[in-house]
């Protein structure tokens, strides 16, 4: 077991050395959609070539670098979704109502806890008992 877990640590760092390059999140961020979906594209195909290779009989340089794909294609997918939530709370900055998956998420309680408006809220006859007995003042001796 320790003997294979060597065996494929090694062979990931080969194949990281071997010119392999790993896209980068941050790299990605400045892209435009139209870009990202092309990386998209181009990360796919390689995929796709990378897993004929696998069922081929491939290298063992090839068959690590289907994890590499897979997880640059997950970061990909991850900044195009971030992008578009991103955009979305700009669309719904000032808007009376916003959709439920831009709203803060907190707990369940928090949000069904009432405003500090409704909270200050008095009913009629509260009201009437605090006009007809106001809280009594009283002067003290110094």
């Amino acid at each position: 077991h320790l003997y294979w877990l060597y065996k494929t640590e090694t062979s990931v760092i080969t194949a990281m050395s071997s010119g392999e390059k790993i896209v980068k999140a941050r790299s990605l961020r400045g892209l435009s959609r139209e870009d990202l979906k092309k990386q998209l594209g181009e990360l796919r195909t390689e995929l796709s070539n990378l897993q004929v290779a696998k069922v081929t009989g491939g290298v063992a340089s090839k068959l690590v670098k289907i994890r590499v794909m897979k997880k640059s294609i997950a970061r990909v997918h991850t900044v195009i979704n971030q992008t578009q939530k991103e955009n979305l709370h700009g669309m719904y900055a000032k808007k009376k109502y916003v959709p439920l998956d831009l709203r803060p998420k907190k707990t369940r309680a928090i949000r069904r806890k009432l405003t500090p408006h409704q909270a200050g809220l008095k009913t009629a006859k509260q009201q009437r008992k605090e006009r007809a007995f106001p809280q009594r003042k009283y002067a003290l001796k110094a």
